[in-house]
């Protein structure tokens, strides 16, 4: 057994349905002990290299060493037995369950199983014991008390932040004695606070001896917290250095295989006459709780008006309420002088807005409906996309050029245009959702965190585009957590 490494992949590929290759014979050792970071484009194959090592994909090729011992991963299972624990980037967990009862799910104990298959209308039954829960809380206060991951083990999931849902995903890998411990981009939906509580935890676990592999495409993230990082692009390993030895314009050009500009240059521009009027707005959250408290403000043509702040303090409702999808308790909407307070979203999109959602997975697309139907959704019902009487039809090979159109304008990476939503990348996806949204030729155009989850390279072209828009006479209401790029793009700030 090797002392150093925790874990050896040698000669990995992977490759899908379609033909795409998301591993190429990737050869990576990491460290016991190391925090690894594991950077690249989205569909770089990063979260494929350990979703492999997780046991929840086979290698086409290549063997994987954990601890020294060569093994066959058939499930998340065989991997979590030796040690190996994953907080994937859409969490695992059942909301309407508490805290110890999603800790424990999948460990309950097993009697015996036993097979009545030859019986007509038999299958095979298993034998559960009965489950602890009065000890499995206690022991998840426990592991709460001694790593600073305090949560309460009756909590139901659908009660707790985005942040406590993360912690609770942390003390399952814990509860299960983990000691290489795999976070896929687990800052992209935290607040700023929650990401530094974060990476002091992270480094607390270091100390106590256990190996860290951080999936990201943030640079800073990789250079604050990381050892090491291995620099994936198109599925092939194209760089491993040490962070003393690097800069983030070499790891940016490594991710995307080109020079990146960090700041968008914009020229100074005149706006025009007021296309979002909102006065004296108040929005109410799902808990009839008031968020949104008498706001008033106004967006231009040609200018991109920034709101900033912390996730949680109202963005969200806000957003929603300009876009037709919650109910305003009082105040005013206007867009181009027509009144849209409290419109459907039908009627607010008819009314010239675009809406670039910040979940782009819950609001903007339909991962199991293909790139066309989903390119489609919100002009389905009229010209070009529908016809016959009454616009009744769906004009299918409309759709079809339209589509090929925009993938070819948006660069968006894909197989097939047949292919389902949920086959693409982060950043392809929010291609295919801002596509959609600016094919209309809107007024106004509401972005929320427009570049949530997404590489340097997307990041890039996102901001271009919103520019694009602001150049060319469209109002531009930006709603971001992350402050550098209310600064670099916002013409006002609110």
């Amino acid at each position: 057994m090797s002392s150093e490494y925790a874990v050896e992949l040698e000669g990995i590929s992977k490759t899908f349905p379609g033909g795409v290759q998301a591993n190429k014979d990737i050869t990576l050792r990491i460290r016991r002990g190391e925090v690894l970071g594991l950077l690249g484009e989205n569909g770089a194959g990063k979260s494929t290299l350990m979703n492999l090592l997780y046991g929840l994909l086979k290698p086409d090729e290549g063997r994987i060493v954990i601890n020294g011992e060569e093994v066959n991963l058939r499930s998340p299972q065989d991997s979590i037995v030796r040690g190996v624990g994953m907080v994937h980037q859409h969490f695992k967990l059942i909301p309407v369950l508490t805290v110890t009862e999603n800790v424990v799910l999948g460990l309950e104990p097993i009697l015996k199983k036993m097979d009545v298959r030859s019986i007509p209308g038999g299958s095979t039954i298993v034998s559960v014991l009965p489950i602890d829960f009065g000890s499995a809380a206690k022991r998840i206060v426990e592991i709460g008390k001694e790593n600073g991951l305090p949560v309460d083990p009756k909590a139901k999931i659908h009660d707790l932040s985005v942040g406590l849902q993360q912690r609770v995903e942390i003390i399952k890998m814990l509860y299960r004695e983990a000691d290489i411990l795999i976070l896929d981009e687990p800052t992209s939906v935290l607040t700023p606070h929650e990401v530094d509580e974060l990476f002091v935890t992270l480094k607390e676990f270091v100390k106590a001896g256990k190996t860290i592999v951080l999936i990201t495409h943030k640079l800073r993230e990789s250079m604050a917290l990381c050892d090491r990082i291995c620099v994936l692009r198109d599925g092939d390993l194209v760089g491993l250095v040490d962070r003393d030895d690097t800069s983030p314009q070499q790891l940016a050009q490594m991710m995307v295989g080109r020079p990146v500009v960090f700041t968008t240059e914009k020229e100074p521009k005149a706006p025009g006459d007021v296309v979002l009027s909102v006065e004296d707005i108040h929005v109410r959250d799902n808990r009839n709780l008031e968020k949104v408290r008498g706001i008033t403000f106004d967006v231009r043509a040609g200018e991109i008006f920034g709101i900033a702040g912390v996730q949680g303090n109202g963005q969200t409702e806000l957003v929603e309420a300009l876009a037709g999808l919650r109910k305003t308790v009082s105040g005013k909407v206007m867009v181009s002088g027509k009144d849209i307070t409290g419109k459907k979203p039908r009627f607010v999109r008819e009314a010239g807005v675009s809406h670039i959602p910040e979940d782009r997975h819950k609001r903007g697309i339909i991962l199991p409906f293909t790139i066309e139907e989903n390119i489609a959704l919100g002009s389905h019902y009229r010209e070009p996309f529908a016809g016959g009487p009454r616009d009744l039809f769906l004009e299918s090979e409309k759709i079809h050029d339209a589509t090929l159109g925009l993938v070819d304008d948006y660069s968006i990476k894909l197989s097939s245009v047949d292919d389902a939503a949920s086959t693409l990348s982060g950043g392809n996806i929010q291609k295919v959702v801002v596509a959609r949204e600016l094919a209309t030729e809107p007024k106004l155009v509401i972005a929320s965190q427009p570049t949530r989850g997404l590489d340097v390279g997307a990041t890039e072209y996102i901001h271009n585009v919103l520019i694009a828009l602001r150049d060319a006479g469209v109002a531009v209401l930006l709603v971001s957590a992350e402050l550098d790029e209310i600064l670099n793009l916002a013409d006002r700030i609110g």
